[in-house]
């Protein structure tokens, strides 16, 4: 391997250290590294960032035949950069319907933060970039998502570990311009261009529409990710102040509250019921509680009086039998 410009290591240092929210020091950092030039431009700059204090881990999927010989590259590869890696693979047989990605994507977290737990490891860091979080941005607001959705990926993500994503201010070309200039080997992946993904045709989209800048949508993103913080704060403010929990039951009192606000809290309520509840869509349950009607979510019952909306369980459904 080449050593690196001492400018793009420094980045990369500051970037991680700014996420992790103090000096790495002594700890480690895990990464996951599936052999995408991304990933591996990512275990380069912390290989060059934090000698010695580096960890990396590939899940082999076993979704391509390539997939194997793909981690078994990133593992020899770490040996020469001194760098301890594992390569973990998903157990459970692949579902035969639904979201295959997102089935994927679901395990390949769980694997890599049990991994990076069991390491003793100060963060998990994955290889999202600007791109990624451009091409997030359009899916979303294609979907008419709200300012959760259009937060997109977010740069830290609390949990023991914590998954931070130093590199969303990089652009896809300059990560791969320094895996090549270091020669790094790396493989692409054939779904990145296959336009039967959702992803990939955002992708090409972005890529032939030259006044859309990656850089200013994820710019985007980040300011609808401090808007976000900024409503779950005031939801929790709110929540104090304004919600009586009680055994089974959850009584808001939701005057002159904005209509997002009156949302969360009774996501936050429905939850409280019922933590399997769906919350994801609960707008016809808002528009009824709005115009004075009962209604259910799940096995939730919302009831309003006045400005006050009661949830509580929601009662058995009667079974009919013929005669």
């Amino acid at each position: 391997m080449i050593a690196l410009e001492p400018a793009p290591v420094a980045r990369f240092g500051a970037d991680c250290e700014r996420l992790l929210g103090a000096p790495l020091g002594e700890r480690r950092l895990a990464l996951a590294v599936s052999g995408g030039p991304d990933s591996m431009a990512m275990l380069a700059l912390a290989a060059a960032a934090f000698p010695g204090r580096v960890t990396a881990a590939t899940v082999d999927h076993a979704l391509r035949a390539a997939s194997a010989d793909e981690a078994a590259m990133v593992a020899a590869h770490c040996a020469t950069l001194g760098v301890p890696h594992a390569t973990l693979a998903i157990a459970e047989p692949r579902p035969a319907t639904g979201n295959l990605h997102a089935w994927a994507r679901a395990r390949r977290y769980a694997l890599l933060l049990r991994w990076a737990a069991q390491a003793g490891c100060a963060a998990l860091l994955t290889a999202h970039h600007a791109d990624d979080q451009a091409e997030t941005f359009l899916m979303r607001a294609a979907r008419g998502s709200g300012v959760a959705g259009l937060a997109g990926i977010r740069a830290r993500q609390p949990g023991g570990p914590p998954i931070i994503r130093p590199l969303l201010g990089w652009r896809r070309a300059e990560l791969r311009a320094i895996a090549a200039a270091a020669a790094v080997p790396f493989v692409d992946d054939p779904s990145n261009r296959d336009p039967v993904f959702e992803r990939a045709r955002v992708r090409a989209t972005l890529a032939a529409i030259d006044w859309l800048d990656p850089l200013r949508l994820a710019a985007a993103a980040a300011h609808a990710a401090e808007a976000e913080d900024a409503l779950a704060a005031l939801t929790e403010i709110f929540w104090t102040q304004r919600a009586v929990e009680t055994p089974g039951a959850v009584a808001l009192t939701v005057a002159g509250l904005p209509r997002e606000i009156r949302r969360r809290l009774a996501a936050r309520a429905l939850r409280a019921i019922d933590p399997a509840t769906a919350t994801d869509n609960i707008e016809s349950l808002l528009e009824s509680l709005e115009s004075g009607k009962r209604a259910t979510q799940g096995r939730v019952l919302a009831a309003p009086a006045r400005e006050i909306w009661r949830f509580g369980p929601a009662p058995p459904r009667r079974s009919h039998q013929s005669a």
